[in-house]
């Protein structure tokens, strides 16, 4: 199961995570960070450091923060705003850079 970046990560983006992250599947929004789920390899290396306590597994979501488990693939599968493609699966979020967008949810909070 891959790992999700929740709530608490909005307007924080400590960017703690990326740097642990061995595979570089943490891509960044415009407000929020974002676990690419095909890219993930489930070594939980970002969940102890982020600060907000933003990450966990996508099976121990609290219940509070459970739509941010869609909300997360919809980010790489979806066609966001400004964009002409989903994102997909790029192969590192190095290759693509800051992004800029967030997903409808991320954005309208």
């Amino acid at each position: 199961m891959p790992y999700v970046i929740a709530g608490p990560c909005i307007d924080v983006m400590d960017k703690s995570c990326t740097e642990e992250c061995p595979v570089d599947c943490i891509y960044e929004g415009d407000r929020k960070l974002y676990i690419n789920p095909k890219e993930c390899i489930d070594c939980g290396a970002c969940e102890p450091v982020c600060p907000v306590e933003a990450i966990s597994q996508d099976r121990r979501v609290p219940p509070s923060d459970i739509e941010f488990v869609d909300d997360n693939r919809r980010f790489f599968l979806e066609v966001l705003s400004g964009r002409q493609a989903p994102l997909g699966a790029p192969g590192g979020s190095h290759k693509v850079g800051p992004l800029g967008v967030d997903t409808p949810m991320v954005s309208e909070r």
